[in-house]
């Protein structure tokens, strides 16, 4: 791979595949609506003639062609707002898929795992496909788009993230809790507090993602990206405060204390149907990733933790 594009470029997960990408050297094209993200992006890159970026409209397919028209390798971090998903989400699957179709590329898609539903021990790529959300089964909808026969010349493949965290997240579940403490600010934590639950550190993810990506037999398929394994909130927010000194209240947010914020908030309404992978411990499997490409990544909380917080608490000055 000497040129990639990444869409979403701005976004937590992809500004993590986009550290990775140049630190192998590769080329890369930063993809976005925001051009004061994307020059921000650039500054943080110290504006290496490696790396460019292209303004365009991620549901306008013919944008991304002009932009992708030379990489070797397209990566889809874009994404729509969970209040937006059902009337969204399939037409960027449409136009992200039509422009790698139309140029030939391989295409890498980056997302999560609501298609499973409620979930028991831990699934590898194989486990069923039987959401019992709204949300859920629009993501069955996208990887059916997304490896549907119409598509001729496209080569796509999907990475399936649980939830994560990293110096770049921006709307993952645990941001609230990490931001709060880093600010020695009173926080809060989606979910319960004794549930163990399993989380990746973005750059790892990053790095695994473009293992696979590298891979021609990798693609036309479904592929996990684990995390270290299970953690309870009350063991991070031991390591957060350990970290940082910050011993204020950390206020744990349930299933009904959610429904009631929905009332007000279009976004916390939307988040009460997936609020079952706060309460279930399960885990992605990562066996066909050690088969097949190698050691799972797998950076140790504390690290994480800290790595994460010391870059929160250097953007507050």
């Amino acid at each position: 791979m000497e040129k990639a594009i990444v869409l979403g470029a701005t976004g937590g997960t992809g500004q993590a595949i986009v550290a990775e990408l140049l630190a192998r050297g590769v080329k890369v094209v930063a993809f976005g609506r925001s051009e004061s993200k994307l020059k921000q992006l650039m500054i943080e890159h110290h504006a290496t003639q490696q790396l460019t970026y292209k303004m365009g409209d991620i549901f306008e397919y013919k944008t991304i062609v002009e932009a992708a028209e030379d990489v070797d390798v397209m990566f889809q971090c874009a994404n729509v707002q969970y209040q937006e998903m059902a009337e969204k989400l399939l037409l960027l699957g449409e136009s992200v898929m039509k422009a790698a179709d139309f140029l030939g590329k391989k295409i890498v898609i980056v997302d999560g795992i609501y298609v499973y539903g409620h979930q028991v021990d831990i699934g590898n790529e194989n486990h069923p496909k039987q959401p019992h959300t709204k949300k859920g089964r629009i993501r069955v909808e996208f990887e059916k788009l997304v490896f549907n026969k119409k598509w001729k010349k496209a080569k796509p493949l999907i990475v399936r993230l649980p939830d994560y965290y990293g110096p770049t997240s921006q709307n993952s579940y645990l941001q609230p809790t990490l931001t709060g403490i880093a600010a020695n600010k009173m926080s809060v934590f989606i979910g319960n507090l004794k549930t163990p639950r399993e989380y990746v550190y973005l750059p790892d993810a990053a790095k695994m993602i473009v293992n696979i990506a590298e891979k021609n037999e990798s693609y036309g398929e479904n592929w996990n990206i684990p995390g270290l394994g299970l953690i309870s909130g009350d063991e991070i927010i031991q390591m957060a405060r350990d970290i940082t000194g910050n011993r204020k209240i950390v206020i744990p947010l349930n299933k009904q204390v959610i429904r009631i914020s929905g009332l007000f908030d279009s976004f916390m309404k939307e988040v009460v149907e997936i609020m079952y992978l706060t309460e279930e411990g399960f885990q992605l499997s990562g066996e066909k990733y050690e088969n097949r490409i190698g050691p799972i990544l797998a950076t140790p909380y504390k690290k994480g933790l800290e790595e994460t917080l010391r870059f929160l608490m250097s953007k507050r000055g």
